[in-house]
């Protein structure tokens, strides 16, 4: 069996957006992958309504905390995604090159309706990357 290719989500603060994409991708991928989330500047501690959100539907973030964006994240992965930003200046498209931006909102100030929304378009996101991913040689 071959090595699991990494699979890389980022975005800045690392507390919302990509980790409700690797909590995602971890559920539902194949294992022939390897996911994780970084931020270029991460956030103490996860957003809390993300963690009530993700919690709604069976995810439960206990173990779950920011990282810090490495080089060696970026170089040994497959695939980077960024989720879209709002910080020019710390962006991690501008750390990585190849990236799928996906250029979803950031949850943080946002109300529980509209973290839903964009927990919900994440999961869309993440299958449609993960079905791409099958087609791919």
């Amino acid at each position: 069996m071959s090595e699991p290719r990494n699979i890389l989500f980022v975005c800045v603060e690392n507390a919302g957006r990509s980790q409700m994409a690797e909590a995602f991708f971890k559920k539902y991928a194949p294992k022939k992958f390897k996911v994780i989330s970084a931020g270029t500047d991460p956030s103490p501690q996860l957003n809390s309504v993300v963690i009530k959100v993700m919690k709604e539907i069976g995810i439960n973030f206990v173990d779950q905390h920011p990282k810090l964006l490495s080089n060696h994240m970026i170089e040994g992965s497959f695939k980077t995604i960024n989720m879209g930003c709002m910080d020019k200046e710390s962006c991690p498209s501008l750390f990585a090159n190849d990236v799928l931006d996906w250029n979803i909102s950031d949850p943080k100030t946002k109300s529980i309706e509209a973290v839903r929304k964009i927990r919900d378009q994440i999961k869309t996101e993440v299958m449609n990357l993960i079905n791409s991913l099958e087609h791919e040689n």
